[in-house]
Protein backbone atom coordinates (compact mmCIF):
# COMPACT_ATOMS: atom_id res chain seq x y z
CA UNK A 1 0.00 0.00 0.00
CA UNK A 2 1.32 3.35 -0.90
CA UNK A 3 1.64 6.71 0.93
CA UNK A 4 3.68 9.87 0.55
CA UNK A 5 6.98 11.43 1.49
CA UNK A 6 9.48 14.29 1.32
CA UNK A 7 12.39 13.86 3.74
CA UNK A 8 14.07 16.60 5.74
CA UNK A 9 17.20 16.93 7.80
CA UNK A 10 15.47 17.43 11.15
CA UNK A 11 17.64 16.51 14.12
CA UNK A 12 15.64 13.72 15.69
CA UNK A 13 16.33 10.18 16.72
CA UNK A 14 14.73 8.91 13.52
CA UNK A 15 16.75 11.46 11.59
CA UNK A 16 19.92 9.78 12.86
CA UNK A 17 19.00 6.61 10.99
CA UNK A 18 20.54 6.54 7.52
CA UNK A 19 18.42 7.55 4.56
CA UNK A 20 19.03 4.06 3.18
CA UNK A 21 21.08 1.01 4.13
CA UNK A 22 21.48 -1.32 1.17
CA UNK A 23 25.20 -2.21 1.04
CA UNK A 24 25.76 -0.07 -2.08
CA UNK A 25 28.21 -1.86 -4.36
CA UNK A 26 29.45 -1.14 -7.91
CA UNK A 27 28.37 -3.66 -10.54
CA UNK A 28 31.95 -4.79 -11.19
CA UNK A 29 32.20 -6.06 -7.61
CA UNK A 30 29.04 -8.17 -7.85
CA UNK A 31 29.24 -11.76 -9.03
CA UNK A 32 27.30 -12.82 -12.10
CA UNK A 33 24.54 -15.27 -11.34
CA UNK A 34 22.99 -16.59 -8.18
CA UNK A 35 19.46 -16.84 -6.85
CA UNK A 36 17.89 -14.34 -4.47
CA UNK A 37 15.23 -15.92 -2.26
CA UNK A 38 12.80 -13.17 -1.29
CA UNK A 39 9.83 -13.77 1.05
CA UNK A 40 6.48 -12.03 0.64
CA UNK A 41 3.91 -11.58 3.44
CA UNK A 42 1.10 -12.63 1.10
CA UNK A 43 0.71 -14.06 -2.39
CA UNK A 44 -1.11 -11.60 -4.64
CA UNK A 45 -3.61 -12.69 -7.24
CA UNK A 46 -3.93 -9.26 -8.89
CA UNK A 47 -0.69 -8.11 -10.58
CA UNK A 48 -2.09 -4.89 -11.99
CA UNK A 49 -0.57 -2.47 -9.50
CA UNK A 50 -3.11 0.26 -10.31
CA UNK A 51 -6.10 -1.99 -9.64
CA UNK A 52 -7.75 -1.47 -6.27
CA UNK A 53 -6.63 -4.96 -5.20
CA UNK A 54 -3.15 -4.64 -6.69
CA UNK A 55 -1.72 -1.62 -4.91
CA UNK A 56 0.27 -3.44 -2.27
CA UNK A 57 3.89 -3.88 -1.31
CA UNK A 58 4.11 -7.53 -2.34
CA UNK A 59 3.06 -6.63 -5.88
CA UNK A 60 5.52 -3.76 -6.12
CA UNK A 61 8.43 -5.92 -4.91
CA UNK A 62 7.89 -8.09 -7.99
CA UNK A 63 6.92 -5.65 -10.71
CA UNK A 64 9.85 -3.31 -10.06
CA UNK A 65 11.99 -5.97 -11.71
CA UNK A 66 9.78 -6.62 -14.73
CA UNK A 67 7.80 -3.45 -15.52
CA UNK A 68 8.88 0.02 -16.69
CA UNK A 69 9.33 2.74 -14.08
CA UNK A 70 10.01 5.96 -15.97
CA UNK A 71 11.23 7.69 -12.81
CA UNK A 72 13.15 6.23 -9.88
CA UNK A 73 13.86 8.05 -6.61
CA UNK A 74 17.26 8.29 -4.98
CA UNK A 75 17.82 8.05 -1.22
CA UNK A 76 17.08 11.78 -0.86
CA UNK A 77 13.63 11.23 -2.38
CA UNK A 78 14.54 13.01 -5.62
CA UNK A 79 13.07 11.26 -8.69
CA UNK A 80 15.26 10.87 -11.78
CA UNK A 81 14.52 9.52 -15.26
CA UNK A 82 15.45 5.85 -15.65
CA UNK A 83 17.61 5.95 -18.81
CA UNK A 84 16.65 2.47 -19.99
CA UNK A 85 13.10 3.78 -20.41
CA UNK A 86 13.22 7.58 -20.40
CA UNK A 87 15.89 9.81 -21.92
CA UNK A 88 14.29 13.01 -20.64
CA UNK A 89 11.08 14.60 -19.40
CA UNK A 90 10.68 18.33 -19.99
CA UNK A 91 8.13 20.44 -18.13
CA UNK A 92 6.66 23.59 -19.67
CA UNK A 93 4.31 25.78 -17.65
CA UNK A 94 1.39 27.34 -19.53
CA UNK A 95 -1.16 29.98 -18.63
CA UNK A 96 -3.81 27.42 -17.68
CA UNK A 97 -1.77 24.31 -16.92
CA UNK A 98 1.39 22.55 -18.00
CA UNK A 99 2.80 20.24 -20.65
CA UNK A 100 5.36 17.48 -20.15
CA UNK A 101 7.26 16.09 -23.12
CA UNK A 102 8.56 12.56 -22.56
CA UNK A 103 11.45 11.42 -24.73
CA UNK A 104 11.47 7.63 -24.45
CA UNK A 105 14.46 5.39 -25.03
CA UNK A 106 13.90 4.11 -28.60
CA UNK A 107 15.30 0.71 -27.55
CA UNK A 108 12.63 0.24 -24.87
CA UNK A 109 10.17 -2.45 -25.88
CA UNK A 110 7.65 -4.84 -24.40
CA UNK A 111 8.27 -8.57 -24.27
CA UNK A 112 5.89 -8.96 -27.24
CA UNK A 113 8.20 -6.79 -29.34
CA UNK A 114 6.10 -3.60 -29.35
CA UNK A 115 7.93 -0.38 -28.47
CA UNK A 116 6.94 1.62 -25.41
CA UNK A 117 5.10 4.67 -26.64
CA UNK A 118 2.12 6.89 -27.25
CA UNK A 119 -0.56 4.17 -27.14
CA UNK A 120 0.57 3.02 -23.69
CA UNK A 121 0.34 6.55 -22.30
CA UNK A 122 -3.12 7.09 -23.79
CA UNK A 123 -4.53 3.83 -22.43
CA UNK A 124 -3.11 4.33 -18.94
CA UNK A 125 -4.24 7.95 -18.71
CA UNK A 126 -7.77 7.01 -19.77
CA UNK A 127 -8.06 4.01 -17.46
CA UNK A 128 -6.85 5.95 -14.42
CA UNK A 129 -8.70 9.19 -15.17
CA UNK A 130 -11.79 8.20 -13.19
CA UNK A 131 -14.06 8.97 -16.13
CA UNK A 132 -15.13 5.35 -16.60
CA UNK A 133 -16.28 3.77 -13.35
CA UNK A 134 -15.94 0.27 -14.79
CA UNK A 135 -12.19 0.51 -14.26
CA UNK A 136 -11.63 -0.65 -10.67
CA UNK A 137 -8.76 1.73 -9.96
CA UNK A 138 -6.89 2.33 -6.73
CA UNK A 139 -6.25 5.99 -7.51
CA UNK A 140 -7.00 8.68 -10.08
CA UNK A 141 -4.56 11.19 -8.59
CA UNK A 142 -2.78 13.13 -11.31
CA UNK A 143 -4.29 11.19 -14.19
CA UNK A 144 -7.65 12.90 -13.70
CA UNK A 145 -5.90 16.21 -14.45
CA UNK A 146 -4.60 15.10 -17.86
CA UNK A 147 -6.36 17.03 -20.61
CA UNK A 148 -4.71 15.60 -23.71
CA UNK A 149 -1.97 13.23 -24.83
CA UNK A 150 -0.35 13.80 -28.19
CA UNK A 151 2.48 12.49 -30.29
CA UNK A 152 5.75 14.36 -30.30
CA UNK A 153 7.95 15.40 -33.18
CA UNK A 154 9.77 12.07 -33.11
CA UNK A 155 8.23 8.58 -32.79
CA UNK A 156 9.67 8.16 -29.29
CA UNK A 157 8.19 11.42 -27.96
CA UNK A 158 4.90 11.77 -26.08
CA UNK A 159 3.33 15.07 -25.02
CA UNK A 160 1.08 15.10 -21.96
CA UNK A 161 -1.01 18.23 -21.38
CA UNK A 162 -2.51 18.92 -17.95
CA UNK A 163 -5.58 21.06 -17.31
CA UNK A 164 -3.83 22.73 -14.37
CA UNK A 165 -0.47 22.89 -12.66
CA UNK A 166 0.45 19.56 -11.08
CA UNK A 167 3.53 19.44 -8.87
CA UNK A 168 3.74 15.65 -8.64
CA UNK A 169 3.74 14.93 -12.38
CA UNK A 170 6.89 12.80 -11.97
CA UNK A 171 4.80 10.25 -10.05
CA UNK A 172 2.80 9.29 -13.15
CA UNK A 173 3.41 6.38 -15.55
CA UNK A 174 5.55 4.53 -13.00
CA UNK A 175 4.83 1.71 -13.42
CA UNK A 176 3.74 1.90 -17.03
CA UNK A 177 1.55 -0.91 -18.39
CA UNK A 178 1.09 -1.88 -22.06
CA UNK A 179 -1.87 -0.41 -23.92
CA UNK A 180 -3.62 -3.76 -24.27
CA UNK A 181 -3.65 -4.18 -20.49
CA UNK A 182 -5.64 -0.97 -20.00
CA UNK A 183 -7.57 -0.71 -23.26
CA UNK A 184 -10.84 -2.05 -21.78
CA UNK A 185 -12.26 -2.31 -18.26
CA UNK A 186 -12.28 -6.09 -18.57
CA UNK A 187 -8.60 -6.21 -19.46
CA UNK A 188 -7.73 -3.80 -16.66
CA UNK A 189 -9.71 -5.74 -14.05
CA UNK A 190 -8.97 -9.34 -15.02
CA UNK A 191 -6.12 -9.75 -17.55
CA UNK A 192 -3.46 -9.56 -14.85
CA UNK A 193 -5.12 -11.95 -12.44
CA UNK A 194 -2.59 -14.67 -11.55
CA UNK A 195 -0.37 -13.71 -14.49
CA UNK A 196 1.95 -11.04 -15.85
CA UNK A 197 1.39 -11.53 -19.58
CA UNK A 198 3.68 -8.76 -20.86
CA UNK A 199 6.81 -7.32 -19.26
CA UNK A 200 9.67 -4.93 -20.03
CA UNK A 201 12.48 -5.16 -17.52
CA UNK A 202 15.79 -6.80 -16.65
CA UNK A 203 13.82 -9.86 -15.52
CA UNK A 204 10.89 -11.81 -16.90
CA UNK A 205 8.44 -14.19 -15.24
CA UNK A 206 9.43 -17.82 -15.55
CA UNK A 207 6.76 -19.38 -13.37
CA UNK A 208 3.89 -18.59 -11.01
CA UNK A 209 2.96 -21.48 -8.71
CA UNK A 210 -0.12 -20.71 -6.67
CA UNK A 211 0.04 -24.07 -4.91
CA UNK A 212 3.53 -23.48 -3.52
CA UNK A 213 2.91 -19.71 -3.44
CA UNK A 214 6.10 -18.97 -5.35
CA UNK A 215 6.91 -16.71 -8.28
CA UNK A 216 10.19 -17.04 -10.15
CA UNK A 217 11.87 -14.32 -12.20
CA UNK A 218 14.80 -15.00 -14.52
CA UNK A 219 17.03 -12.73 -16.58
CA UNK A 220 15.36 -11.45 -19.71
CA UNK A 221 17.81 -11.84 -22.63
CA UNK A 222 15.79 -9.23 -24.56
CA UNK A 223 16.60 -6.54 -21.97
CA UNK A 224 18.47 -3.70 -23.66
CA UNK A 225 20.09 -2.28 -20.52
CA UNK A 226 22.93 -3.60 -18.35
CA UNK A 227 22.12 -7.28 -17.77
CA UNK A 228 20.81 -8.36 -14.39
CA UNK A 229 23.53 -9.58 -12.05
CA UNK A 230 21.25 -12.18 -10.47
CA UNK A 231 20.26 -15.21 -12.48
CA UNK A 232 16.97 -15.66 -10.65
CA UNK A 233 14.73 -14.16 -8.00
CA UNK A 234 12.40 -16.57 -6.25
CA UNK A 235 9.58 -14.94 -4.30
CA UNK A 236 7.87 -17.12 -1.73
CA UNK A 237 4.83 -16.18 0.33
CA UNK A 238 4.85 -17.12 4.01
CA UNK A 239 3.46 -15.89 7.31
CA UNK A 240 5.66 -13.19 8.75
CA UNK A 241 5.91 -15.27 11.92
CA UNK A 242 7.65 -18.00 9.88
CA UNK A 243 10.23 -15.70 8.30
CA UNK A 244 12.78 -15.58 11.18
CA UNK A 245 13.00 -19.38 11.22
CA UNK A 246 13.30 -19.52 7.44
CA UNK A 247 16.06 -16.91 7.54
CA UNK A 248 17.92 -18.75 10.32
CA UNK A 249 17.69 -21.97 8.28
CA UNK A 250 19.09 -20.22 5.18
CA UNK A 251 15.87 -20.75 3.24
CA UNK A 252 15.56 -17.03 2.41
CA UNK A 253 18.17 -14.30 1.91
CA UNK A 254 16.45 -11.30 3.43
CA UNK A 255 13.38 -10.47 5.47
CA UNK A 256 11.53 -7.45 6.71
CA UNK A 257 11.86 -7.60 10.50
CA UNK A 258 9.02 -5.14 10.72
CA UNK A 259 8.05 -4.58 14.34
CA UNK A 260 8.94 -8.01 15.70
CA UNK A 261 11.49 -7.71 18.52
CA UNK A 262 11.71 -11.51 18.86
CA UNK A 263 12.54 -11.74 15.16
CA UNK A 264 15.19 -9.05 15.59
CA UNK A 265 16.82 -10.99 18.41
CA UNK A 266 16.79 -14.23 16.45
CA UNK A 267 18.18 -12.93 13.17
CA UNK A 268 20.94 -10.94 14.87
CA UNK A 269 22.44 -14.23 16.02
CA UNK A 270 22.52 -15.76 12.53
CA UNK A 271 26.10 -15.81 11.15
CA UNK A 272 26.93 -13.54 8.20
CA UNK A 273 23.84 -11.41 8.75
CA UNK A 274 23.39 -7.65 8.54
CA UNK A 275 20.46 -5.86 10.12
CA UNK A 276 19.96 -2.91 7.81
CA UNK A 277 18.19 0.15 9.17
CA UNK A 278 16.70 3.25 7.58
CA UNK A 279 14.40 6.07 8.52
CA UNK A 280 11.68 5.66 5.95
CA UNK A 281 8.39 7.26 4.90
CA UNK A 282 6.17 4.41 6.11
CA UNK A 283 3.71 4.86 8.97
CA UNK A 284 1.58 2.60 11.11
CA UNK A 285 -2.09 3.37 11.68
CA UNK A 286 -5.59 2.10 12.41
CA UNK A 287 -8.26 2.65 9.75
CA UNK A 288 -11.84 3.01 11.01
CA UNK A 289 -14.72 1.95 8.76
CA UNK A 290 -17.13 4.88 8.86
CA UNK A 291 -19.62 2.94 6.74
CA UNK A 292 -19.98 0.23 9.38
CA UNK A 293 -23.07 0.65 11.59
CA UNK A 294 -21.08 0.85 14.82
CA UNK A 295 -18.81 3.64 13.53
CA UNK A 296 -21.10 5.59 11.22
CA UNK A 297 -21.56 8.30 13.88
CA UNK A 298 -18.50 10.58 13.93
CA UNK A 299 -18.98 11.03 17.68
CA UNK A 300 -18.41 7.31 18.18
CA UNK A 301 -15.30 7.35 15.98
CA UNK A 302 -13.93 10.31 17.90
CA UNK A 303 -14.66 8.56 21.19
CA UNK A 304 -12.86 5.42 20.05
CA UNK A 305 -9.83 7.49 19.03
CA UNK A 306 -9.78 9.24 22.39
CA UNK A 307 -10.07 5.87 24.12
CA UNK A 308 -6.94 4.47 22.43
CA UNK A 309 -3.65 5.44 24.05
CA UNK A 310 -1.35 5.68 21.06
CA UNK A 311 1.73 5.83 23.29
CA UNK A 312 0.87 2.43 24.74
CA UNK A 313 0.50 0.96 21.25
CA UNK A 314 3.73 2.56 20.03
CA UNK A 315 5.74 1.43 23.06
CA UNK A 316 4.51 -2.12 22.62
CA UNK A 317 5.14 -2.24 18.87
CA UNK A 318 8.62 -0.68 18.98
CA UNK A 319 9.90 -2.33 22.16
CA UNK A 320 13.20 -4.15 21.71
CA UNK A 321 13.91 -2.70 18.27
CA UNK A 322 16.36 -0.02 19.37
CA UNK A 323 14.38 2.83 17.84
CA UNK A 324 12.73 5.84 19.51
CA UNK A 325 9.09 5.78 20.56
CA UNK A 326 7.31 8.83 19.20
CA UNK A 327 3.69 9.06 18.12
CA UNK A 328 2.80 10.49 14.72
CA UNK A 329 0.54 13.52 14.45
CA UNK A 330 -0.01 13.79 10.70
CA UNK A 331 -1.65 11.80 7.89
CA UNK A 332 0.67 13.04 5.12
CA UNK A 333 4.13 13.69 6.56
CA UNK A 334 6.08 11.52 8.99
CA UNK A 335 7.98 13.06 11.88
CA UNK A 336 11.24 13.59 9.98
CA UNK A 337 9.81 15.20 6.84
CA UNK A 338 9.71 18.76 5.65
CA UNK A 339 6.22 20.07 6.27
CA UNK A 340 5.56 17.87 9.28
CA UNK A 341 3.24 19.42 11.85
CA UNK A 342 1.63 17.62 14.77
CA UNK A 343 -2.10 18.18 14.32
CA UNK A 344 -3.22 15.49 16.76
CA UNK A 345 -4.10 17.73 19.71
CA UNK A 346 -7.88 17.41 19.29
CA UNK A 347 -8.22 13.62 19.00
CA UNK A 348 -4.73 12.16 19.28
CA UNK A 349 -4.32 12.54 23.03
CA UNK A 350 -5.63 9.79 25.29
CA UNK A 351 -8.75 11.12 27.04
CA UNK A 352 -11.10 8.34 28.24
CA UNK A 353 -13.30 10.79 30.18
CA UNK A 354 -14.03 12.80 27.03
CA UNK A 355 -14.54 9.54 25.12
CA UNK A 356 -17.20 8.41 27.59
CA UNK A 357 -18.93 11.78 27.32
CA UNK A 358 -19.09 11.52 23.53
CA UNK A 359 -20.51 8.00 23.70
CA UNK A 360 -23.20 9.17 26.11
CA UNK A 361 -24.06 12.03 23.73
CA UNK A 362 -24.34 9.52 20.87
CA UNK A 363 -26.84 7.46 22.87
CA UNK A 364 -24.53 4.59 23.79
CA UNK A 365 -25.03 4.11 27.53
CA UNK A 366 -23.27 1.74 29.89
CA UNK A 367 -25.24 -1.37 30.84
CA UNK A 368 -22.98 -3.60 32.87
CA UNK A 369 -19.55 -4.02 31.28
CA UNK A 370 -20.38 -2.64 27.83
CA UNK A 371 -22.42 0.11 26.25
CA UNK A 372 -25.56 -0.55 24.28
CA UNK A 373 -28.18 1.33 22.28
CA UNK A 374 -31.63 0.08 21.30
CA UNK A 375 -30.71 -3.34 22.63
CA UNK A 376 -27.48 -3.59 20.59
CA UNK A 377 -24.05 -3.84 22.22
CA UNK A 378 -21.35 -1.47 20.99
CA UNK A 379 -18.93 -4.07 19.58
CA UNK A 380 -16.17 -3.50 17.04
CA UNK A 381 -14.57 -6.04 14.69
CA UNK A 382 -10.78 -5.63 14.88
CA UNK A 383 -9.54 -7.51 11.81
CA UNK A 384 -5.94 -8.79 11.82
CA UNK A 385 -3.99 -10.81 9.22
CA UNK A 386 -2.97 -14.19 10.59
CA UNK A 387 0.69 -14.75 11.31
CA UNK A 388 1.43 -11.09 12.08
CA UNK A 389 2.32 -10.87 15.80
CA UNK A 390 2.33 -7.08 15.96
CA UNK A 391 -1.25 -6.89 14.68
CA UNK A 392 -2.35 -9.42 17.27
CA UNK A 393 -0.75 -7.38 20.07
CA UNK A 394 -2.34 -4.21 18.76
CA UNK A 395 -5.73 -5.88 18.81
CA UNK A 396 -5.27 -7.12 22.37
CA UNK A 397 -4.14 -3.71 23.64
CA UNK A 398 -6.99 -1.96 21.83
CA UNK A 399 -9.47 -4.40 23.34
CA UNK A 400 -8.15 -3.71 26.85
CA UNK A 401 -8.14 0.08 26.36
CA UNK A 402 -11.61 0.34 24.83
CA UNK A 403 -13.10 -1.98 27.42
CA UNK A 404 -12.38 0.80 29.93
CA UNK A 405 -14.89 3.04 28.16
CA UNK A 406 -17.45 0.29 27.64
CA UNK A 407 -16.65 -0.69 24.05
CA UNK A 408 -16.28 -4.37 23.20
CA UNK A 409 -13.59 -5.36 20.70
CA UNK A 410 -13.82 -8.69 18.87
CA UNK A 411 -10.45 -9.69 17.39
CA UNK A 412 -10.94 -11.52 14.10
CA UNK A 413 -7.91 -13.20 12.48
CA UNK A 414 -8.18 -13.50 8.70
CA UNK A 415 -5.96 -15.13 6.02
CA UNK A 416 -3.17 -12.74 5.07
CA UNK A 417 -3.68 -13.41 1.34
CA UNK A 418 -7.31 -12.27 1.59
CA UNK A 419 -6.87 -9.37 4.00
CA UNK A 420 -7.01 -6.60 1.40
CA UNK A 421 -9.18 -8.10 -1.34
CA UNK A 422 -11.86 -9.82 0.76
CA UNK A 423 -11.99 -7.75 3.91
CA UNK A 424 -10.50 -4.25 3.68
CA UNK A 425 -11.63 -3.21 0.19
CA UNK A 426 -15.04 -4.82 0.77
CA UNK A 427 -15.55 -3.03 4.10
CA UNK A 428 -15.77 -6.21 6.18
CA UNK A 429 -14.23 -4.69 9.30
CA UNK A 430 -14.62 -1.94 11.88
CA UNK A 431 -10.93 -1.35 12.68
CA UNK A 432 -7.95 -2.65 10.71
CA UNK A 433 -4.24 -2.03 11.42
CA UNK A 434 -1.62 -1.78 8.70
CA UNK A 435 1.17 0.46 7.43
CA UNK A 436 1.01 2.90 4.56
CA UNK A 437 4.16 2.62 2.45
CA UNK A 438 5.65 5.95 1.47
CA UNK A 439 6.83 7.31 -1.87
CA UNK A 440 8.75 10.38 -2.97
CA UNK A 441 5.65 12.50 -3.47
CA UNK A 442 4.04 14.48 -0.67
CA UNK A 443 0.37 14.67 -1.59
CA UNK A 444 -0.88 12.83 -4.65
CA UNK A 445 -0.82 9.19 -3.46
CA UNK A 446 -2.73 10.01 -0.28
CA UNK A 447 -5.53 11.73 -2.16
CA UNK A 448 -6.88 8.29 -3.00
CA UNK A 449 -6.94 7.51 0.73
CA UNK A 450 -8.83 10.58 1.91
CA UNK A 451 -10.87 11.83 -1.06
CA UNK A 452 -14.64 11.51 -0.72
CA UNK A 453 -15.94 8.27 -2.29
CA UNK A 454 -17.83 8.86 -5.54
CA UNK A 455 -20.64 6.57 -6.66
CA UNK A 456 -19.45 3.77 -4.43
CA UNK A 457 -15.84 3.94 -5.68
CA UNK A 458 -13.62 4.13 -2.62
CA UNK A 459 -10.19 3.77 -4.34
CA UNK A 460 -8.00 3.42 -1.20
CA UNK A 461 -10.37 5.31 1.08
CA UNK A 462 -11.10 2.25 3.18
CA UNK A 463 -12.73 4.38 5.88
CA UNK A 464 -15.37 5.31 3.28
CA UNK A 465 -15.83 8.88 4.46
CA UNK A 466 -14.67 12.35 3.45
CA UNK A 467 -15.72 15.95 2.96
CA UNK A 468 -15.66 18.53 0.20
CA UNK A 469 -13.38 20.69 2.36
CA UNK A 470 -10.78 17.92 2.59
CA UNK A 471 -10.97 17.34 -1.16
CA UNK A 472 -10.52 21.05 -1.86
CA UNK A 473 -7.52 21.39 0.43
CA UNK A 474 -5.79 18.38 -1.14
CA UNK A 475 -6.56 19.55 -4.68
CA UNK A 476 -5.17 23.00 -3.91
CA UNK A 477 -1.99 21.42 -2.55
CA UNK A 478 -1.64 19.23 -5.65
CA UNK A 479 -1.92 22.29 -7.90
CA UNK A 480 0.56 24.35 -5.86
CA UNK A 481 4.27 24.56 -6.69
CA UNK A 482 5.56 26.67 -3.78
CA UNK A 483 6.77 24.31 -0.99
CA UNK A 484 5.72 26.48 2.00
CA UNK A 485 2.29 26.93 0.47
CA UNK A 486 2.04 23.18 -0.21
CA UNK A 487 2.89 22.46 3.43
CA UNK A 488 0.24 24.90 4.66
CA UNK A 489 -2.46 23.42 2.44
CA UNK A 490 -1.54 19.84 3.31
CA UNK A 491 -1.68 20.61 7.02
CA UNK A 492 -5.03 22.29 6.55
CA UNK A 493 -6.31 19.08 4.97
CA UNK A 494 -4.72 17.07 7.76
CA UNK A 495 -6.52 19.00 10.50
CA UNK A 496 -9.81 18.35 8.73
CA UNK A 497 -9.01 14.63 8.47
CA UNK A 498 -8.36 14.47 12.21
CA UNK A 499 -11.85 15.90 12.74
CA UNK A 500 -13.33 13.13 10.57
CA UNK A 501 -11.78 10.52 12.89
CA UNK A 502 -11.30 8.03 10.07
CA UNK A 503 -7.62 7.10 10.30
CA UNK A 504 -5.62 7.08 13.54
CA UNK A 505 -1.87 7.54 12.90
CA UNK A 506 0.31 5.68 15.39
CA UNK A 507 3.99 6.25 14.56
CA UNK A 508 6.61 6.51 11.85
CA UNK A 509 7.62 2.96 11.03
CA UNK A 510 11.37 2.24 10.99
CA UNK A 511 12.68 0.08 8.18
CA UNK A 512 14.53 -2.91 9.63
CA UNK A 513 15.67 -5.59 7.23
CA UNK A 514 17.77 -8.69 7.91
CA UNK A 515 19.97 -9.60 4.94
CA UNK A 516 22.85 -11.88 4.09
CA UNK A 517 25.96 -9.78 4.53
CA UNK A 518 27.01 -10.38 0.92
CA UNK A 519 23.69 -9.15 -0.53
CA UNK A 520 24.34 -5.89 -2.38
CA UNK A 521 22.15 -2.95 -3.37
CA UNK A 522 19.11 -4.08 -1.41
CA UNK A 523 17.91 -3.87 2.18
CA UNK A 524 16.38 -0.98 4.11
CA UNK A 525 15.77 1.31 1.15
CA UNK A 526 14.06 4.30 2.74
CA UNK A 527 12.99 6.43 -0.21
CA UNK A 528 15.51 4.77 -2.54
CA UNK A 529 14.00 2.74 -5.38
CA UNK A 530 16.59 0.10 -6.29
CA UNK A 531 17.63 -0.82 -9.82
CA UNK A 532 16.94 -4.55 -9.90
CA UNK A 533 19.64 -5.27 -12.48
CA UNK A 534 22.22 -4.12 -9.92
CA UNK A 535 21.04 -6.35 -7.06
CA UNK A 536 23.29 -9.32 -6.40
CA UNK A 537 25.88 -10.92 -4.17
CA UNK A 538 29.48 -9.92 -3.61
CA UNK A 539 30.51 -13.54 -3.13
CA UNK A 540 28.86 -16.92 -3.50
Amino acid sequence: MTGCGDPSEKNSAFGQLPASDVNPTPRDRIVNGGTLRWPLPDFPSQWNFNHVNGTKGAVEHVIQGVMPYLMRADEKSVPHPVPEYLESATLKRTKHGQTVTYKLNPQAKWSNGSPLGYEDFVAQAHALSGRDSRYEVSTVSGYRLIKHIGRGIRPNEVKVTFAQAYADWRSLFSPLYPAAAYSTPRAFNTAWMNRLPVTAGPFKVQRIDRTDKTLTLVRDPSWWGPPAKLGRIVYRAMDTSAMPGAFANHEIDLMDIGLDAAAMQRVQNVPSTDVRRAGGPDWRHFTFNAAAPALSDVRVRRAVMLGIDRRVIARSDLSGLGVPVQTLGNHFYVNTQNGYQDNSSVLGEYDPARAEQLLDEAGWHLHGKYRSKSGRTLALRFVIPSGVPVSKREGELTRALLERIGVRVDIRPIPADDALDTYVTQGNFDIVPFSWLGTSFPVSPMRAVFASPRKGRVQQNYSRTGTAAIDTAMDQAIAETDPPRIHALVNRADRLIWQQASVLPLYQRPQLVAARSDLANLGACGFLEPAYQNIGFTRR
